[in-house]
């Protein structure tokens, strides 16, 4: 009789301890991922900022070169790539896009010293700079997150646990291809 009171004791104590494993091999999943939700909302808020900057940019640099319609014309369509992305891949694409056109309108101020001068320029042109910090910075703790999260659910037995309650792997918030190329713009 004892010893099958000692038997159960000892099944009892593995199937509790498996239990608490499991438990706490999902939790830390379910943590890690909301992590991830967390700073890639952080991040599309300061995509968001970004967007709503531009077209106040746009309209000064407007006022002063009004012929340059191609650039402009290439960060409103960014920007409302920017705005209609629903993917990390797409808005990884639509974010390298619209910096290449702002890279571009860069380029065109410089030809412009009356635009530069502008206190309104100069006010947009920093609250962009900041915000572009901010986006570098949502970018980088979004994807150290993604890293986090996926080595998690890809650590036995973790793995195992990801894979009962459909924990999958997330996406890098990374540039696309050919985006280290140095925009070109000409003048003639």
């Amino acid at each position: 009789m004892k010893k099958s009171y000692i038997v159960l004791i000892i099944i009892a104590v593995i199937v509790i301890l498996l239990v608490s494993s499991l438990v706490r091999g999902y939790n830390n999943m379910v943590s890690k991922s909301e992590s991830v939700e967390n700073s890639l909302s952080n991040l599309d808020v300061m995509l968001q900022r970004r967007a709503d900057l531009i077209p106040n940019l746009v309209n000064t640099v407007k006022g002063y070169a009004s012929h340059e319609t191609e650039v402009i014309d290439k960060i409103t369509e960014a920007r409302a790539k920017m705005i209609g992305a629903n993917t990390i891949e797409e808005k990884a694409e639509a974010n390298e896009e619209l910096s290449r056109a702002l890279n571009s309108l860069n380029i065109i101020v410089e030809n412009y010293p009356d635009l530069k001068a502008s206190e309104n320029f100069i006010q947009l042109s920093d609250e962009l700079a900041g915000t572009e910090n901010r986006i570098s910075t949502a970018r980088r703790d979004y994807n150290e997150n993604v890293k986090d999260y996926n080595l998690i659910i890809k650590k036995f037995p973790n793995v195992i646990i990801a894979n009962i309650f459909g924990f999958e792997e997330k996406t890098y918030f990374e540039a696309s291809e050919g985006s280290q190329e140095v925009p070109s713009v000409n003048f003639d």
